[in-house]
């Protein structure tokens, strides 16, 4: 797949997420084997207001490389002021989010409610690629709901409109993120255009991503809130196309290693206090299927040190590891 100067076979990457891809863990993604990482939504509005937190969110390390910045807004003339801005941070493309489902988004003409005008949808994207010179990519859903899909008109619509690939979540604005993806429609949106199409939904097991390039013919898959859980999907999504096996879960050691590393990283970003208080929401994935994993989890969530935590977090593996000689594989 080609978008720009990027070019990987098959790549597997990680989808933007409000709240949770921020530059400590896509660093933790990207080194589990993330091919391509994104920032959070970033606030068209917030950019050209100037909003600090809003530019924040758009820093990045070389290390992250391909790296995109997904923009989201509803109004032509904040996307294109905040393409101008966003490129002038150099990252290897730009995304626009016609894909949120979420209300606050999505009703006020952002979002998957481009789905809802694509006129202007369109005038958007012509905009955004016509004030920049890194290449352009799109974000959506099938549409608005399921007696509303006009994905491969759609699909036409962006090409024309110049991006240079698009990302398919593939249920509807309506379906949220509940209900069973349809990725019967990649196969005609693929017959439709000429740009490269990626994958999105419910991509939640190495054998899920393996089935779905197989048989839609897609270019790239995005993994998204399986990552929360599991940041070891990417590595293991790649051993399973290599080796036609899954790959064994990650060990305690492991995960313990990761955890530590993700909330280091964490904290080098945002400062102790805050690092620990957001870091909580990852506990769940790092301890998941364990022993004693839930209180565990809930302990943790009373630490704000790191100390504290460290300290915890090793008498539980320590607990763990003495649970092996009867039968408690780690």
């Amino acid at each position: 797949m080609q978008i720009g100067t990027i070019n990987i076979e098959r790549p597997i990457a990680l989808a933007p997420m409000e709240d949770v891809t921020d530059q400590p863990f896509r660093l933790v993604c990207k080194r589990l084997g993330a091919d391509i990482v994104y920032t959070e939504f970033v606030n068209s509005d917030g950019l050209v207001r100037d909003s600090a937190k809003t530019m924040r969110k758009m820093e990045f390390r070389e290390e992250e490389r391909p790296f995109g910045i997904q923009l989201y807004g509803g109004e032509e003339s904040s996307m294109e002021g905040a393409a101008v801005i966003a490129e002038n941070y150099n990252p290897d493309l730009i995304d626009i989010n016609a894909g949120c489902w979420v209300k606050d988004v999505a009703m006020r003409g952002a979002g998957a409610g481009l789905l809802r005008d694509l006129p202007k949808m369109e005038r958007i994207i012509k905009k955004v690629v016509q004030s920049v010179h890194l290449p352009v990519t799109v974000k959506t859903r099938l549409g608005w709901d399921s007696a509303s899909i006009k994905i491969v008109d759609v699909a036409r619509m962006v090409q024309d409109a110049g991006a240079k690939a698009l990302t398919i979540h593939c249920r509807t604005r309506a379906q949220g993120h509940s209900g069973d993806p349809d990725f019967s429609w990649i196969g005609r949106v693929k017959e439709a255009v000429s740009i490269p199409i990626i994958v999105n939904g419910g991509l939640d097991t190495p054998e899920k991503i393996h089935r779905v390039f197989e048989e839609t013919g897609c270019d790239g898959v995005m993994v998204a809130r399986a990552a929360i859980d599991n940041p070891w999907i990417f590595k293991a999504a790649k051993h399973y196309a290599r080796h036609k096996e899954v790959l064994a879960t990650p060990g305690i050691d492991e995960r313990v290693r990761v955890l530590l590393e993700h909330l280091s990283l964490s904290i080098e970003r945002k400062g102790e206090r805050r690092a620990l208080i957001e870091f909580r929401k990852y506990y769940a994935g790092y301890l998941r299927n364990l022993p004693n994993a839930a209180r565990t989890r809930s302990e943790l969530m009373h630490f704000d040190q790191l100390g504290a935590i460290e300290e915890h977090i090793h008498r539980y593996v320590d607990w763990l590891k003495s649970l092996e000689p009867v039968g408690v594989a780690l």
